[in-house]
């Protein structure tokens, strides 16, 4: 089988085309470098079966190439990042929505499957949890830059939509919560990669807000598990589905967890969303999957514990800083 993963050189693309390739699968990844890294895919360039390219989905003479030579399209392309969503509003909507409108069209010629990766933040303030696929969403006042991703998001969706239901192309979406583990950087407000560099640098732990506020981590290779198995699954076709996991956590002790784990000497120092981010940013204070669905369809369960996740992420970035020469030997890190 032929793949085209659009954000490949990203976080979670660069594991999904690892995935595929270990299957036996040829796999093609675009990718333009704003938020991804050449260095995620450094180790696969050598692979016989993959191909990449420097480029961005716009670039729609190319797409149309791609889209005819593969089998399946994940769309991973997209802006991503509290931090990049607050500088930048207009990129993450334009980038969102016009990079899933060109996949859709490209795959509608001949009815190519395509898996669109949307986010948990559609469900915007919604309360009731855990949240479920079917549940309504609560997104936000248009003035505040905050819930842009979130429409951008619920928008790529209704796309996908519609296109099966009027076009019959066949479509998937995977509403991801909070995926984490190697190769994730904090560059864009990730807050495990970003509590975990803290902690090994004996820095500042910095907890936006009061720390109160939960949410459930999800191994990127338990994420990758659910994306294959739903793109594969011609029952899937037209649906969407939460991918991640119910373990839940508050920030605060996610903070005190990494600190122990790292047996760093950081303190943990409580920000104001105002001066973390802008004044009157609003925040989702729990962040909850239903994902029976997904079992039902696939048998998806989520497998890697929090603490084995958030030991991967310790010795990735703990080998990152070493490579920089950042890592403080008086941590004992």
């Amino acid at each position: 089988m032929k793949v085209l993963i659009t954000g490949g050189a990203g976080f979670i693309g660069s594991h999904l085309a690892e995935r595929h390739l270990a299957m036996g699968d040829e796999v093609y990844v675009i990718d333009d470098l704003s938020t991804g890294s050449v260095a995620n895919i450094q180790h696969l360039k050598v692979h016989p079966e993959f191909l990449y390219h420097i480029d961005s989905v716009n670039n729609v003479h190319l797409m149309a190439e791609l889209v005819d030579l593969c089998d399946v399209i994940y769309h991973m392309a997209a802006a991503v990042g509290v931090r990049l969503i607050l500088d930048s509003p207009v990129r993450t909507i334009e980038t969102n929505i016009r990079g899933t409108e060109i996949v859709l069209s490209l795959a509608e010629v001949k009815r190519k499957r395509v898996l669109i990766a949307s986010s948990s933040e559609v469900y915007g303030k919604q309360e009731q949890v855990p949240f479920r696929e079917d549940d309504d969403l609560v997104l936000g006042a248009t003035s505040k830059a905050r819930w842009s991703y979130a429409c951008s998001k619920a928008i790529d969706e209704f796309l996908a939509i519609a296109y099966w239901k009027e076009k019959n192309v066949p479509t998937v979406i995977a509403r991801l919560f909070n995926t984490v583990g190697p190769r994730q950087t904090g560059r864009y407000g990730m807050v495990i990669p970003n509590f975990v560099v803290q902690a090994l640098t004996d820095a500042d732990i910095r907890v936006f807000g009061d720390g109160t506020q939960s949410r459930c981590f999800t191994h990127v290779n338990d994420a990758v598990d659910a994306l294959v198995a739903v793109a594969a699954h011609p029952d899937a076709n037209g649906q969407v589905f939460n991918v991640g996991s119910d373990h839940e956590i508050t920030i605060l002790e996610l903070a005190t967890k990494i600190k122990e784990m790292t047996g760093s000497k950081s303190r943990i120092v409580l920000v104001p969303y105002s001066t973390a981010y802008e004044e009157g940013f609003e925040d989702m204070m729990r962040r909850v999957p239903d994902v029976s669905k997904l079992n039902r369809l696939t048998g998806y369960r989520a497998r890697v514990s929090l603490e084995d996740s958030l030991n991967s992420i310790i010795e990735d970035q703990r080998a990152r800083l070493r490579e920089r020469g950042t890592l403080k030997a008086v941590t004992g890190n």
